[in-house]
């Protein structure tokens, strides 16, 4: 029976899953909501691609109206008017055209414009969520490795205090020895309690930019993960960037889209051709006498019938300046547009230029680390051979422990802030 209730328990709560960066990027790039929404306006902007190629087409309708009239009318046979009632009945079909109006195909055009820049927005919503995500996951790593050598220190403080406790009572050791560490024990502890809540509130970020609401995964570096280099003195690096970003693109595509406007509303200086065709019947009957026919309805209905071909010019001569408006209003968002550009090139070159400030700065950083751990780490062997040889105190040697795991952690931190950097400028070299 308990072995069935653990089986029941390990059902219910699944193993919790390690995800590394790309797993990550893979799964906020494909289900954020920032990016479905991004795919449903193109969806839309393929139904307004249809619906404006639909103007071109005709529209046709069908009517039927069945009335009555009591009193007074006009008698059909004596085309007199009498106090008559009668029922009268018709079938009207009636097609609409629009021979030739400007506006409907250049809509087309600017339909598949906005198209262009709905599929730019997509890649612009994966790139600012892949973004978001990159920053948070090297936090989150960055905050869990110093919980660890907190941890790490909390534990060698401890299994410390034990071996000194015992050395003390053989008598190769002062008990102050024991204070010593102790004193230090409370501050790491308090330390450690700061350290959780900061992994544990850089993973809620994180889950966050994933828009998962379950804390189910955990988030690991890749086994394979390697100090990554990155030539920034590459012709044109920053300007190839630029052209190829999907903001800059998508404010291309509204550039040009604001361009059709102003064409569409000059169309309206045009005329315009319309043809329409009608077919009809009806049938009338006398309520009250035989005074009209009282032919069948399907004799009616063949001898009534009428149909109609009509062709419209309409020409525009005056519009109250409201199309000279309509004009100078679109020249102006194109203006506003171009401003947009302007902007838009300016907040990515200072994000190019951030990271690449950042990368060669972190790069520095990472290899003076990289020296400064190895000293530590001489020094930790040879301080621990000292101590056990009974040349240094307890405390020294924690101090001399404790900065070996510091510098541990300090050259961590900056090959994540190297890989960051890096991972960062991927996102903004991929190609559309």
């Amino acid at each position: 029976m308990k072995k069935l209730v653990f089986i029941f328990i390990i059902n219910l709560f699944p193993a919790q899953q390690s995800w590394t960066l790309k797993e990550c990027l893979d799964y906020a790039s494909a289900n954020h909501p920032l990016v479905k929404q991004a795919t449903v306006n193109i969806q839309k902007n393929d139904r307004q691609i249809a619906a404006s190629k639909g103007m071109l087409l005709p529209s046709v309708n069908a009517g039927v109206n069945h009335s009555y009239s009591l009193g007074s009318s006009i008698n059909q046979s004596s085309n007199q008017r009498e106090t008559l009632n009668t029922q009268y009945d018709q079938v009207i079909a009636q097609a609409n055209i629009e021979l030739f109006n400007w506006k409907n195909y250049l809509n087309i055009s600017l339909s598949k414009l906005n198209k262009n820049a709905s599929t730019y927005k997509l890649k612009q919503a994966q790139n600012e969520v892949k973004l978001n995500v990159i920053q948070n996951f090297f936090t989150y790593q960055n905050s869990k490795s110093w919980l660890e050598v907190l941890e790490t220190q909390i534990a060698g403080i401890e299994e410390q205090i034990k071996r000194t406790e015992k050395e003390v009572e053989i008598g190769s050791r002062s008990k102050s020895d024991i204070y010593d560490i102790k004193a230090n024990l409370g501050t790491l502890q308090e330390q450690w309690v700061s350290a959780k809540n900061q992994r544990d509130l850089a993973k809620i970020n994180l889950l966050n930019a994933l828009n998962i609401t379950q804390d189910s995964i955990d988030f690991v570096m890749d086994d394979n993960e390697s100090l990554v280099q990155e030539d920034f003195n590459t012709a044109d690096f920053t300007n190839k960037l630029i052209e190829n970003n999907p903001a800059y693109k998508t404010v291309i595509a509204e550039i040009k889209a604001q361009e059709k406007n102003i064409d569409i509303e000059k169309s309206y200086y045009l005329p315009t051709l319309t043809g329409n065709y009608s077919w009809s019947t009806f049938y009338n009957k006398s309520l009250s006498s035989n005074t009209l026919s009282n032919a069948s309805f399907s004799d009616q209905f063949s001898q009534n019938k009428n149909q109609s071909i009509s062709f419209g010019l309409n020409i525009p001569i005056f519009n109250k300046f409201q199309i000279k408006n309509n004009v100078e209003i679109a020249k102006l968002n194109v203006i506003n547009s171009n401003y947009s550009k302007d902007l838009i090139i300016n907040d990515l070159t200072k994000s190019i230029n951030s990271i690449k400030a950042q990368f060669l700065n972190a790069q520095e950083k990472y290899s003076l680390l990289e020296l400064n751990f190895e000293n530590q780490k001489l020094s930790f062997q040879k301080s621990e051979e000292k101590y056990k040889e009974g040349l240094m105190d307890a405390y020294t040697f924690f101090v001399v422990r404790n900065n070996w795991l510091q510098a541990n952690y300090n050259l961590i931190s900056s090959k994540n802030d190297v890989n960051q950097q890096v991972e960062l400028l991927k996102i903004l070299q991929s190609e559309f």
